[in-house]
């Protein structure tokens, strides 16, 4: 993995994962059992949980056949993590404020210290719209959430990464 191509996208638009795809001869499941395929997608949940939701679609797609992934499962998996190396010094900014406010404990604590705050903007945000009377629906192909509910070609994807503050391996210092 380490001398491979890195992924551009998590999962590429128009892959279709199926049962047909697993195994069936004796020597095709000889040859997936040496595969860590349960391994990876465990180590690829664990990226998801803590810090990459925009592979949670992809996921889910590979997810499926921890029970007789084929060896196109395996190539989806393989390219997820392709993926994860090629963004690995990407950093979500959130908001542009330099004060800090509250010192936490733990990052499990800056967690709900942080969601908190973030449900407390969107129930002011909401508020504030419906008494506007104002209601804008967003089409799907403008939606920043769809990186998280479907394969998008690259140049979807990078707008949509851009669109939500996914940045290049920025620096913090002043």
């Amino acid at each position: 993995m380490e001398s491979s191509k890195r992924g551009e996208l998590p999962i590429l638009s128009g892959v279709k994962l199926s049962k047909t795809q697993s195994p069936s001869t004796d020597e095709e499941i000889a040859e997936m059992s040496r595969v860590p395929y349960a391994s990876a997608v465990g180590s690829i949940m664990y990226a998801m949980t803590c810090t990459y939701s925009d592979i949670s679609y992809a996921l889910s797609m590979v997810s499926r056949f921890q029970g007789n992934p084929g060896k196109a499962h395996w190539i989806a998996v393989k390219n997820i993590l392709k993926y994860l190396r090629r963004t690995k010094n990407m950093v979500l900014v959130l908001g542009g404020s330099d004060e800090l406010k509250t010192v936490a404990d733990s990052t499990c604590e800056s967690e709900y210290i942080a969601a908190s705050e973030a449900s407390k903007e969107a129930a002011w945000l909401k508020n504030f719209i419906g008494d506007l009377g104002v209601v804008n629906r967003v089409s799907s192909k403008d939606n920043p959430a769809d990186p998280l509910t479907k394969a998008l070609n690259r140049i979807k994807h990078n707008q949509h990464a851009r669109s939500i503050g996914l940045k290049d391996d920025i620096s913090f210092s002043n």
